[in-house]
């Protein structure tokens, strides 16, 4: 395997207690490394794109699915961990999946107890139909790290550093808007938002137009949008709309890394979920604000997303005669690493040379 890595760093961030060391405590042990993990971590997501890659274009969702979680399946239980799968497909999809609640990891007495977040194949229908931006992913934190969203939707709005702490959910979009240029110092007119698009956010677009705002309609996946939201020169400024309560809880993870911020509110679809999520003691009202530390309140955390297909932030896959290419991207946000990673996944049965 052949890696080039662009490496961005918070170098006043960095704590050295982080660094990979010798220890026996299980609270130190986990993210004793956290740039450990993180590397570990990266051959997962790696490996559910391999696999879901070679389905692009076959109108096989559930296909590429299941290749995605049997690959993740496989590569966590390498990972020196005893993990627990918190945000899954066990409540909602009826494909084969990483259930909330399962086991992942070496599991072997010692090892740091952690919380995982998946989300396997980002975008099914995009990789069945050969569509931008579908990825693997997943977030990794100390035990209780990362909030338990139920399986609903979420009324979302991320945006990037600049703008964090300075918008409202609550706020009239135009108000919102107009803030977001002020932080980035540009008009209304020259922000891009993107946005889901489905029925229900036609009230959002029609006010998000005539606030003088570019939109960005997506036709599924709105996390690796929002983390495009929070890089600076990505090209996209917000996200907005309403998607995936557990998705929301991968995006937390993510803009936190970055810096940048999401505020959320429960959206019920039916009184079923609200049943559920009482079970699981989860505040059901709708009023209720979750932001970025609130769905991923860990202070130690690990992210990592794959391309499948390429999209704004992210290459797809590339096959070639003896192996494959990925793109990744790798944070951990204690230590403030922000990773690129650029790998060649060499089939040495069938010899071959590496291309630049």
């Amino acid at each position: 395997m052949m890696t080039s890595t662009t490496v961005l760093e918070r170098s006043d961030n960095v704590n050295p207690a982080f660094e990979p060391h010798e220890t026996t405590d299980q609270s130190d042990n986990l993210f004793s490394s956290e740039r450990t993990l993180s590397r570990e971590v990266l051959g997962v997501v790696e490996a559910a794109a391999l696999a879901a890659g070679r389905l692009m274009g076959t109108g096989k969702r559930d296909a590429a699915d299941q290749a995605a979680v049997t690959a993740m399946r496989q590569t966590l239980r390498e990972i020196p961990v005893n993990g627990t799968i918190v945000i899954g497909e066990g409540e909602r999809d009826e494909a084969p999946m990483l259930y909330i609640g399962e086991k992942v990891g070496k599991i072997q007495p010692g090892l740091p107890e952690v919380d995982i977040a998946v989300d396997p194949l980002e975008g099914t229908n995009l990789v069945a139909h050969g569509l931008p931006g579908a990825v693997a992913t997943l977030a990794l934190a100390p035990k209780g790290g990362l909030f338990h969203a139920p399986d609903t939707y979420m009324e979302k709005l991320v945006v990037g550093p600049d703008a964090k702490g300075k918008v409202d959910i609550n706020a009239p979009v135009k108000y919102n808007l107009s803030i977001l240029a002020m932080s980035l110092q540009r008009e209304v007119q020259d922000l891009t938002i993107v946005i889901l698009d489905r029925p229900r956010h036609a009230e959002l677009i029609g006010e998000v137009r005539e606030a003088g705002a570019r939109i960005k309609l997506i036709s599924d996946g709105d996390l690796m949008p929002a983390v495009s939201a929070a890089l600076i020169g990505s090209g996209i400024h917000a996200v907005m709309g309403t998607g995936g309560a557990p998705e929301a809880v991968l995006t937390a993870a993510a803009v936190k890394c970055l810096g940048g911020e999401i505020q959320a509110r429960l959206r019920w679809r039916n009184e079923e979920e609200k049943k559920r999520a009482a079970r699981m003691n989860i505040d059901l009202s709708e009023e209720k604000i979750y932001r970025t530390d609130d769905l991923a309140p860990a202070n130690e955390l690990v992210f990592a997303a794959c391309g499948i297909t390429t999209g704004d932030t992210l290459k797809g896959v590339n096959y070639f005669g003896n192996g494959a290419r990925t793109h990744s991207l790798i944070m951990a946000y204690q230590s403030g690493l922000v990773r690129f990673v650029d790998t060649i996944h060499l089939n040495r049965e069938k010899g071959g040379r590496v291309k630049l």
